[in-house]
């Protein structure tokens, strides 16, 4: 799995906005000058980020972007689900075959009749899980978190002089 050069650019640019000291908003270009990508393009992922809620466009000839909403409330899945949709990862597309009925079949004579027919891909129930841990783990991740280990590392190289 890999996630596009748009969830990298987003995550980046979010992460810049919520360091700014001035706390004011951030035009699209000194945005685009500091990722090193097209005004264009960081455009287009700017404003999926602000339909989603996630920056606040600020009108005006100082106008820019600015977090909509607190750093420790941006989760790395809300961002990603944005750039990248919504869409379940992995779907058995196996679901027909011979091997699937006979596993689904040992599944069912193993598993306490909860769901007769219904029979479940262990394959798909695998990645679900992969999924899922993945998913939490992209959740527990916030921009404020990238932000404060940043910190840490910065005090950390300061003491060390």
């Amino acid at each position: 799995m890999q996630f596009s050069k748009s969830t990298d650019y987003a995550l980046h640019a979010l992460i810049h906005l919520g360091h700014s000291e001035r706390r004011n908003n951030i035009g699209i270009k000194e945005l685009s000058t500091t990722l090193g990508v097209s005004e264009s393009y960081l455009s287009k992922i700017m404003s999926k980020l602000r339909q989603d809620g996630i920056v606040r466009a600020v009108p005006g000839a100082n106008g820019g972007y600015e977090l909509a909403r607190p750093a420790e409330q941006i989760t790395f899945l809300d961002v990603i689900q944005v750039i990248e949709g919504r869409q379940q990862m992995f779907e058995c597309s196996n679901s027909k075959s011979q091997q699937h009925r006979l596993l689904a079949e040992e599944g069912n004579a193993q598993q306490d009749q909860k769901h007769p027919g219904k029979s479940e891909c262990l394959v798909e129930k695998v990645m679900d899980g992969a999924e899922q841990h993945l998913y939490q783990y992209l959740r527990e991740h916030t921009i404020q978190s990238v932000l404060d280990e940043a910190f840490k590392r910065c005090n950390h190289e300061v003491n060390k002089k």
